[in-house]
C-alpha cells in the first residue's frame, strides 16, 4: 500500500489568496528593488511600496501607518518591545511583570533582564489558563513599569481578556505590551480601542512571507522605547537597516487580504475544530488542554492517558501535528506552557498540538481524527503496561 503523502492541517499549499502574497512580493522585487532610503526617483518607488504596506497592516489594526516599526518577524519584535521599554523606564523601577506561559521570545527576554537586576513576577493562569485582571493588579508595585501577556497562546489556543488587562495597566500607569503572533489577522484588533501601548506581529503567521513583522508603538506621551540596533537613522532611529521590500509588500498584501477573509475564516475554523474534536473524544482518557468555548479556533491541543507522547507523535505520521511550539520542538522537555497549567510531565508529553487554516478541509480533519484513534488504540495495545 502506497505511504500517503504528508497531510497537514495548516499550511499545506497555496490558495488563491497564498498566490496573491507571492505576485505581490514577486512584482516588487522586479520593479521596486531600489533601497528605500534613497532619495533618487527608484528609492521613492520603493518607498511607496513600503507606505502602501504599512497602510495596509494599519487599517487591519485600526492605527496611524506611522505607529508601525518593521522588524524580522515576532521575535525580534517582543526583543524590542521589552528590552526597549523596560531599559528606558528603568530609572522609574524595574519591576516586570509576565505569565509563565509566555512564547520563549518572551520568556527569555525577561530572563536575560532578571540576570540584568530587574526583579520579575511570573504569573501562573488558572487551570484554563487565563489570568485574571484582578491577579495581575495583586501583582503590581509601585514600581512596576511594564506588563507583557500573550493575547492567543501558541500551544493551546487560549485567548487572553487583554482589554481587561490593559485597563488595570492604564490604572497604574504601566506599559501593556502584547504578543499578537496569534491574533494579528485571524481575530479583530482594533487598537484605537485597546489599552495596549506596544503589540509584537509576524508576517507568518497570518499568510504573509516569513522574516517580516512589526512592533506597534503607540502615540501615547509615556511610551517610549530605546533601539536593540545602532546604525542609521531609518525608522526613527529605533529600528535601523535596509528595509526588506519585497516581504514588507507581502506582509502588507497578507493583512489585506486577512481584514476581508477573516470573519468567515474565523466560522470555517470553528466548524473545523468542533469536527475534529467530536472524532476523538470519545477515547477513553482523551482531555482538551484549553478552553473549547473560548479559545481560538484554528488550535486544538489534546492530550491522552496511558500513551507516551513521542510514540504517540511518531505513530500519527504522515498526519504533521507538534508537541508544543516549533521554537521548542527541539527538547525533549514536557511542554512548560502546560506545566505551568497544572498538568503533570506524562500529561504535557502525551499533548499534542492540531491547528487549522486556509488550507484545511473537511476531509483531511476526519483523517486526523481517523489517525488519532487509530494510534492511540495501537499503542495501548502493544504497551507494556499502562502508562500511569
Amino acid at each position: 500500500m502506497k505511504q500517503p503523502d504528508n497531510v497537514y492541517l495548516d499550511y499545506a499549499a497555496t490558495t488563491p489568496a497564498d498566490e496573491r502574497v507571492i505576485a505581490r512580493m514577486q512584482e516588487v522585487q522586479t520593479t521596486s528593488f531600489a533601497n528605500p532610503s534613497s532619495s533618487h526617483a527608484a528609492g521613492r518607488q520603493s518607498m511607496e511600496v513600503v507606505t502602501n504596506a504599512a497602510r495596509q497592516l494599519g487599517a487591519l489594526l485600526n492605527i496611524d501607518p506611522d505607529a508601525l516599526l518593521w522588524t524580522s518577524g515576532a521575535t525580534e519584535s517582543n526583543n524590542l518591545a521589552i528590552l526597549g521599554a523596560a531599559r528606558h523606564r528603568a530609572h522609574r523601577g524595574k519591576h516586570l511583570v509576565t505569565m509563565r506561559t509566555e512564547h520563549k521570545a518572551v520568556v527569555d527576554v525577561f530572563k536575560a533582564l532578571e540576570k540584568q537586576g530587574f526583579a520579575v513576577t511570573w504569573l501562573s493562569p488558572g487551570d484554563d489558563g487565563r489570568v485574571l485582571p484582578e491577579v495581575l493588579a495583586d501583582a503590581l508595585r509601585d514600581d512596576t513599569q511594564l506588563v507583557s501577556i500573550m493575547h492567543i497562546n501558541n500551544e493551546t489556543g487560549i485567548v487572553q481578556d487583554i482589554g481587561s488587562l490593559g485597563r488595570v495597566c492604564r490604572e497604574h500607569d504601566v506599559l501593556f505590551h502584547v504578543d499578537a503572533a496569534q491574533s494579528v489577522g485571524k481575530v479583530h484588533l482594533d487598537l484605537q480601542a485597546l489599552p495596549v501601548d506596544l503589540l509584537s506581529l509576524t508576517g507568518h503567521k497570518f499568510y504573509g512571507p516569513k522574516g517580516i513583522g512589526a512592533l506597534y508603538v503607540s502615540a501615547s506621551p509615556g511610551t517610549h522605547i530605546e533601539p536593540l540596533l545602532w546604525g542609521g537613522g531609518q525608522q526613527r532611529r529605533l529600528r535601523p537597516g535596509t528595509l526588506p521590500v519585497e516581504l514588507i509588500a507581502g506582509l502588507g498584501a497578507a493583512a489585506e487580504i486577512s481584514a476581508a477573509l477573516m470573519d468567515d475564516e474565523y466560522s470555517r475554523l470553528t466548524a473545523l475544530r468542533a469536527s475534529l474534536w467530536e472524532g476523538i473524544c470519545a477515547i477513553d482518557g482523551v482531555h482538551a488542554n484549553g478552553d473549547l468555548n473560548n479559545g481560538y479556533p484554528g488550535i486544538l491541543n489534546v492530550g491522552v492517558d496511558n500513551v507516551e507522547g513521542e510514540s504517540l507523535l511518531l505513530a500519527l505520521e504522515p498526519l504533521c501535528v507538534a508537541t508544543g511550539s516549533a521554537c521548542n520542538s527541539q527538547s525533549q522537555e514536557p511542554s512548560y506552557v502546560l506545566r505551568a497549567m497544572g498538568r503533570s510531565d506524562l500529561q504535557a508529553q502525551s499533548a499534542i498540538r492540531f491547528s487549522f487554516g486556509r488550507q484545511t478541509a473537511p476531509a483531511d480533519v476526519e483523517f486526523a481524527a481517523r489517525t488519532y484513534r487509530s494510534a492511540v488504540e495501537r499503542l495501548r495495545s502493544i504497551a507494556p503496561e499502562a502508562v500511569a
